[in-house]
């Protein structure tokens, strides 16, 4: 749902960019109380699995197809603040390297992928986690119900935008209908890649995901009728889960993504997406402009210079994942420094004594 330039007239664009950065301002915020030392580098991780995933566009109907927002995805693993975070450096490195969605349209972009899906799917997924049972089960099956929703959501803010700033004259109840009934289909294929991403993380490490926080409590054991705390097993005390280090998970999905992005990459559906196809029925992209990084070295997803097609696609994709690991990490371990900071400044030990 890449928004191109020329889609959204210039002043439309600049709130809507003016929007974006207050939502990443704010989310810098709301990022410090989320990461910590175990999870900066895990957020650096999911922004460059979505930057993978989102290479495998899958068919869904009628020529179309579709490809991972992850704004649900990002939220449930690393918390709201740090997922709309996530999405943006994606759609910033695909801006910017790639020529994937216009730069004039980048805060546009932000708004609809990383703002509105993160927002509309947290909001789903804890509604949910709060009625259904304390399970592993229960987390997995409200990241499947947030993650449909926060597509044709995403889709009804474009429908809303286009409506205030659109280019062309296009009858808005006609768009709104295609929008939202291709992307509910698109929806599908993000929910089943968001339950399936975030019970793969929950079965092997729970403590790492934002979203499964609480569901864990100590065994207990009913006695005389009533619910003890079970005695610890003899021998050597077991190392807490919290405690033990992530690096296997990040190496296993680091190697995920490289896998999906320079080789999976190379059998994704080449379709037209759900935008890309509405925008064409519909006439809405008759103002397109050229991207600004058009001559990038990797645009259109692909190496100048190579002629062999799934060399140069595997070896952007490799590259993309690279730099978007390197740029988020980066991100993500300056806003856990600072909090460090914040805390060590406001310390008890370090407030001056009074006189």
């Amino acid at each position: 749902m890449h928004v191109p330039d020329g889609f959204i007239n210039a002043p439309v664009s600049a709130v809507a960019g003016v929007v974006a950065a207050g939502a990443v301002a704010v989310s810098l915020r709301g990022a410090r109380r989320e990461l910590d030392e175990r999870t900066a580098p895990l957020a650096g991780l999911v922004a460059a699995f979505i930057f993978a995933v989102q290479m495998l566009n899958f068919p869904v109907a009628a020529g179309t197809s579709g490809h991972l927002l992850g704004g649900a995805l990002a939220a449930i693993l690393v918390g709201p603040c740090t997922g709309v975070l996530c999405v943006s450096v994606v759609l910033l490195m695909q801006g910017i390297l790639f020529a994937d969605g216009g730069l004039t349209a980048l805060g546009v972009n932000i708004t609809i992928m990383a703002v509105v899906t993160t927002v509309v799917a947290y909001a789903v997924f804890r509604g949910l986690v709060k009625v259904l049972p304390r399970k592993r089960r229960s987390v997995t099956v409200s990241a499947f119900v947030a993650a449909l929703l926060s597509v044709p959501a995403a889709a009804v803010a474009f429908t809303f935008v286009y409506a205030i700033g659109g280019t062309t004259d296009v009858p808005l109840g006609s768009v709104l209908t295609a929008m939202v009934g291709v992307h509910t289909l698109i929806g599908i294929g993000e929910a089943a890649i968001t339950a399936a991403t975030v019970g793969a993380v929950i079965a092997v490490r729970p403590d790492l995901v934002h979203g499964a926080r609480g569901l864990t409590a100590p065994l207990k054991l009913r006695v005389n009728g009533e619910l003890v705390d079970a005695a610890p097993a003899a021998g050597p005390a077991p190392v807490p889960v919290a405690a033990r280090s992530p690096r296997k998970l990040l190496l296993a999905g680091l190697g995920t993504s490289l896998l999906l992005a320079g080789v999976v990459s190379f059998y994704a559906s080449a379709n037209p997406d759900g935008l890309e196809k509405v925008a064409a029925d519909k006439g809405i992209d008759a103002k397109v402009e050229d991207h600004a990084a058009a001559d990038s070295p990797l645009a259109d997803y692909g190496v100048k210079g190579l002629t062999d097609a799934r060399l140069s696609g595997g070896l952007a994709g490799v590259i993309g994942v690279g730099v978007t690991v390197v740029a988020g990490t980066g991100i993500f371990w300056a806003v856990r420094r600072r909090r460090a900071g914040e805390t060590e400044t406001t310390s008890p030990s370090s407030l001056p004594e009074s006189v």
